[in-house]
């Protein structure tokens, strides 16, 4: 069996303090979803952010814990599964709430999803820098949408968008490693 990987998102309050984390495991095989969990840190999620609509959605399972437990449990579901690489879309910023995951390799979907000579999908009208990144609209719901995915709309639930953007890694078929640690 392909190596597994995780993509990772997450949610923040308005004071920039994680409430929510979704991860999906998935092997370089397929880029299919293997398994995924996704955590409400609760003390957070009370003091409300942006996307707190979106936080429980009908159908999608979740474990309210605070912060150590999720973080605890995540650790745990990542070992379980031999992961050591966390993909996310602009990564940077899952990574500096997540400090907690340094030990793993992470890597970034938008520095190939958004460059045209990594990504076929890219319009050759589009409007892009001296380096091949789009200008504008590479985010998720762009990105998707440039892939076929005209009526996708971003949910920004942690555990949905990093499904999504595990799709945008099936679409681009680019190995693992072919996306930039950080």
């Amino acid at each position: 069996m392909s190596k597994k990987f995780a993509v990772i998102d997450t949610e923040t309050t308005w004071s920039d303090e994680v409430m929510s984390i979704g991860v999906v495991i998935a092997s370089e095989e397929d880029f299919k979803p293997l398994s995924s969990n996704y955590w409400i840190i609760t003390e957070a999620a009370k003091k409300g952010g942006m996307y707190s609509k979106t936080l429980e959605i009908p159908g999608i399972p979740s474990i309210k814990t605070d912060r150590e437990g999720a973080l605890s449990q995540m650790r745990a579901y990542l070992y379980e599964n031999e992961v050591t690489d966390l993909l996310a879309y602009n990564a940077n910023f899952d990574k500096r709430h997540l400090p907690e995951f340094r030990d793993f390799t992470w890597r970034d979907i938008l520095k190939l999803a958004a460059y045209k000579q990594h990504n076929q999908a890219i319009p050759e009208n589009a409007e892009c820098c001296g380096t091949g990144r789009l200008k504008r609209n590479y985010r998720v719901e762009c990105i998707l949408s440039m892939f076929g995915e005209v009526d996708y709309k971003e949910m920004h639930n942690a555990l949905t968008d990093s499904e999504d953007e595990l799709r945008i890694m099936g679409y681009l078929g680019k190995s693992v490693g072919e996306y930039p640690e950080i």
